[in-house]
């Protein structure tokens, strides 16, 4: 078979992603695809996969893409008539202590919400199940029914034959060199064999992918690391079909699989490998022998399992896999590139994440967008800093042993830190900042008072910094306190047409005055929030567009396809770097910042929703009266060359003020009390304004509408919204009371209507809260909610709590407009 001219859909790399995607393109009627391999069908890292399918992850979206690939593998084999040696034994999860079990616990009460059916187990009912297994110094598990495993090659020989049997080509031996981009769009592929045309380009080529998306202008932030199992021989004391086993506390996973034992694991500190290249000759590889470092999983597995005392070893395996700085894959389009989509990045979760994968990117290049809230993995997320190398190596040191250490709320990465720093990082530290790190940023989580090392102490219940973040939100409350905001994203959007392009995005109306700031969102087609920010008028060509700094790359590309797509007189310029941003958050704001400008800062002279230059110190900066805590408040967008010395100034004049030093879990615990949504967590794609109670922004009869306006008239005009966000509260509110952090089960009259997307404790009216959504067919209304007695379920349990629409902490906004 010969290379074809032209292909609609090129797919580079033949492990099981790209496999399953072109398997899951056929079956929705896109034939015309060519999959082009290195060197043999899964000869990178597939083949050596352990093969297990888990089906429980870090999000609802995650979790019901792995539900769909479990579901689709029973049905594989006699569909292609491939053997796929997909067997669903169940998997089972071990503590050791009680933090793990209550890691386990939330988990479980999770995946009720996705339908999986979990039971919680005792250390006798663990044993039961499995029978080789030392139980002595376990606290319980769960197990997940319908988990179960695979054999890898198998399975990518029968998506491979799936293709196939509906006209997808597949070409081995053919190594693509190089993506050829023109005009930003991907053209087609460059191999030894020769050139192909293509209408879209799929990379998929697991560690190989980072040199080939560089080569083409796209950041795909990956790096190998080796990762090792062993398999015993025979064992006749090992029953068939055991489930899964993972012991999570020891870094292992076991695996039966015909009599034999499989131990693999997620070592703490790995070890990053490929740093100089990957040999060319690359194909079914393994790395060599490290039994020094493997020694210590091996020796706490024969005390897990002791009938591996005596077993042999029939292999001994190393072999590669591919990690990203976050630990979750990449799916989407390039933002950087057009028709240059990627799946890559799998985190050793390939197998049982492949499935759903291939599902979603097929559906993706059909439609050229995405078909659900893929926000956790979507290329998009990642920055252009990633993608160092240096970076990559140092991250990877962590990341593989990740997936088994302790998931804690708030947990920080260690390494590879320091890559973003604001101009203020130093004197942050000196004022007791503990950092955190957000895209990259070191930004001060909360600040420990003398006496007090600032360093995470994580648990699933109040953490160390519970009070001196406490403090911070009290301060806000009641007098004055510095963030820094720096790390927010800012774009400089001008042009005589600017006007015209945001209003068409922008649900709200952006021909305003100058000085005008506006909270608005833009939408999908479908209505769905793909963005949320602030937009300033700066002049009647210029306007300031301010997002989160973990979308600073999504919102941007966001914004250029529209302009790449309605050539006007406008530009968009990533200005975050140039501005720094400061935060002046409490009552007492306005008497400093009156005290420090001279300024007239009056609600006369200068209301809510309003932004003007002012002057402190040297330097001549805008002051945006607008807030994320819920208080009356200013943001200050400063040249970055000129914060110090604002900074300074601030912190003299505040002594008097109270001026304290404020950090992002206050910002998150005060904006979740007041109910101000944050996207990627109350807000996606999939969500609304309508659903999300954000329908004020809504301009419905501006001139010219906007993208998403046809979709939400169809939803105003049924008259009753089955899903809406909601405000939630325990009831309880003692020291004892359970942190609510997110995906929590809401429950009402007994039967989960739905889960939180946040959570935090109110420190300004002392409750655990949160926000997520509740579904009722007939509809949600305030009657609704009234009428029900709610309860949120957290690690098993379920607590008391009461739900509104309103927002906990001044829901009338009287202290904003103070």
């Amino acid at each position: 078979m010969s290379l074809p001219n032209h292909a609609n859909v090129v797919i580079v790399g033949g492990g099981v992603a790209g496999c399953s995607i072109a398997y899951h393109l056929t079956k929705i009627g896109i034939t015309d695809v060519v999959l082009l391999e290195r060197k043999q069908l899964t000869c990178g890292t597939t083949w050596h996969a352990a093969g297990l399918v888990g089906q429980l992850r870090a999000t609802r979206n995650l979790t019901e893409l792995a539900k769909y690939t479990a579901d689709l593998y029973r049905s594989l084999e006699a569909e292609t008539g491939q053997a796929t040696g997909f067997k669903q034994n169940g998997s089972i999860s071990v503590a050791k202590t009680p933090a793990r079990l209550e890691e386990l616990y939330r988990g479980a009460s999770m995946g009720k919400t996705f339908g999986l059916e979990i039971d919680q187990l005792s250390t006798a009912e663990i044993r039961e199940r499995w029978p080789l297994l030392e139980v002595g110094d376990l606290v319980g598990g769960i197990f997940i029914r319908k988990d179960g495993q695979t054999n890898p090659i198998d399975t990518t020989q029968a998506f491979a034959r799936g293709a196939r049997m509906r006209g997808a080509r597949i070409f081995e031996n053919t190594k693509v060199e190089r993506i050829r981009v023109e005009k930003g769009r991907a053209v087609g592929v460059e191999t030894e064999a020769g050139y192909i045309a293509a209408d879209t380009v799929v990379l998929c080529a697991g560690m190989w992918s980072h040199a080939l998306g560089r080569a083409a202008g796209v950041s795909v932030p990956l790096h190998a690391a080796e990762h090792f199992y062993i398999v015993t021989e025979p064992i006749k004391d090992v029953p068939p079909n055991l489930p899964v086993l993972r012991v999570y506390d020891e870094c292992a996973y076991y695996k039966e699989d015909a009599g034999k034992l499989l131990v693999g694991c997620f070592e703490p500190v790995a070890k990053p490998w490929g740093m100089n290249g990957i040999p060319e000759s690359f194909c079914f590889d393994s790395l060599p022998e490290d039994a020094d470092h493997f020694e210590p999983i091996l020796a706490a597995a024969v005390r897990r399992v002791p009938v591996l005392a005596d077993a042999g070893i029939q292999l001994f395996f190393n072999g590669p896999e591919s990690f990203t700085p976050d630990d979750r894959y990449y799916i989407g389009e390039a933002p950087e590139v057009r028709d240059l989509f990627v799946a890559t990045g799998f985190n050793s979760v390939g197998i049982a994440a492949s499935g759903g994968a291939g599902k979603v990117v097929a559906q993706w290049i059909q439609d050229r967008r995405p078909p659900m809230d893929l926000a956790d993995v979507d290329i998009r997320r990642a920055m252009p800093f990633q993608s160092n190398r240096r970076y990559l190596h140092d991250r990877t040191v962590e990341t593989l042993g990740l997936l088994y250490a302790m998931h804690w709320p708030y947990y920080q990465f260690e390494t590879a830190r320091g890559a973003r720093r604001t101009g203020l990082h130093d004197r942050l530290l000196a004022a007791g900042a503990c950092m955190g790190e957000t895209a990259g940023w070191e930004r001060p989580n909360w600040f420990a008072p003398p006496g007090v090392e600032p360093r995470y102490e994580y648990s699933y219940s109040r953490q160390n910094w519970f009070e001196h973040c406490g403090a911070e939100c009290r301060a806000v409350r009641d007098a004055v306190a510095l963030f820094d905001q720096t790390c927010f994203a800012k774009y400089l959007v001008q042009g005589r047409d600017s006007c015209a392009v945001l209003n068409q995005l922008s649900t709200s109306n952006l021909d305003v005055a100058p000085g005008r700031i506006v909270y608005t969102q833009w939408l999908n087609e479908r209505g769905g929030i793909e963005a949320d920010l602030t937009i300033t008028r700066l002049s009647h060509t210029q306007y300031l567009v301010v997002t989160s700094a973990i979308c600073q790359t999504r919102d941007l590309a966001w914004l250029q396809r529209y302009l790449d797509d309605h050539p006007q007189h406008c530009t968009a310029t990533d200005v975050t770097a140039g501005i720094a941003m400061l935060g002046i958050m409490g009552p007492h704001s306005r008497a400093l910042l009156s005290e420090l400008s001279g300024a007239d800062l009056s609600n006369a002279a200068h209301p809510f929703g309003q932004s003007r230059e002012i002057e402190i110190g040297y330097a001549r900066l805008r002051a945006s009266r607008i807030t994320y805590v819920g208080e009356l408040g200013w943001e200050l967008y400063i040249p970055a060359e000129q914060l110090m010395d604002v900074y300074e100034r601030l912190l003299e004049a505040g002594q008097k003020y109270g001026l304290t030093h404020a950090g992002y879990h206050a910002m998150a615990a005060c904006r979740v009390e007041k109910g101000y949504r944050h996207w990627s967590h109350d807000i996606a794609d999939e969500d609304t304004p309508l659903e999300a109670g954000l329908g004020f922004t809504v301009a419905w009869d501006k001139p010219g509408g906007f993208v998403g306006r046809e979709a939400l008239l169809a939803q105003r005009q049924r008259g009753v919204l089955p899903k809406r966000l909601v405000q939630v509260m325990l009831d309880d509110d003692s020291a004892s009371a359970p942190m609510l952090y997110h995906e929590e089960p809401i429950v009402r009259d007994g039967l989960i209507v739905g889960s939180t997307r946040s959570g935090a404790w109110g420190h300004r009216i002392n409750r655990s809260i949160g926000m997520g959504y509740v579904h009722c067919d007939a509809g949600v209304t305030p009657e609704w909610l009234a009428a029900g007695q709610w309860e949120i379920e957290v690690a098993g349990q379920r607590y008391a709590a009461r739900v509104q629409l309103q927002p906990w902490y001044d829901p009338k906004g009287e202290r904003i407009k103070s």
